[in-house]
């Protein structure tokens, strides 16, 4: 049997940050208590966001993180831009849903799986989506402009625009109620 590999830790830091850190910001952002925020010179916010109690924002050191304009982000929300996080405007994320961007890749039962390596894949939700409360968003999803997605929902691949979905994992249900052709 071979040695396994011993890695080393480190502290990411403690979140805190000031809004000169970021790279872009625009006015009318709105932090409630207890935000996270990591790399946030790699993350540019729009205008008049709100970003709810104890949610964290996990800016990557060589990924972007773009939130556009009228967005609301419920508490204890986490966004990961590993992978590079691309969220449009009106876009409402309820509270405790996950956008994550990276995973463990699979090498075979030899390694274990935390020491296997980690793929990444970029997450875009287009204009006007609505993310129901704990659902979460797997890496190298698009999420289709005007989509509604169920709470609890797990969304695996990507979606159609104008679509209503949801379950685990997520599928279509129907398209929204005079929902453009697309």
């Amino acid at each position: 049997m071979m040695p396994r590999e011993v890695r080393q830790y480190y502290s990411h830091g403690d979140g805190v940050f000031d809004r000169s850190q970021f790279k872009q910001i625009g006015s009318h952002v709105v932090f409630e208590a207890g935000v996270l925020v990591f790399h946030p010179e790699t993350i540019s916010l729009g205008e008049n966001l709100y970003i709810g109690h104890g949610a964290m924002l996990k800016g990557y050191y060589n990924s972007r993180m773009e939130i556009g304009d009228n967005t609301w982000i419920g508490q204890m929300a986490f966004l990961h831009s590993g992978g590079g996080l691309f969220i449009g405007r009106d876009v409402g994320i309820g509270p405790a849903v996950k956008i994550l961007t990276s995973r463990h890749a699979e090498e075979g039962a030899e390694t274990p799986i935390l020491q296997s390596r980690i793929e990444t894949a970029p997450v875009i939700i287009e204009d006007d989506c609505d993310l129901g409360v704990g659902c979460i968003i797997l890496p190298g999803v698009t999420v289709g402009r005007g989509t509604q997605v169920g709470a609890g929902a797990v969304v695996s691949r990507s979606t159609p625009a104008y679509s209503v979905v949801a379950g685990v994992p997520a599928r279509v249900l129907r398209l929204r109620p005079g929902a453009p052709s697309v």
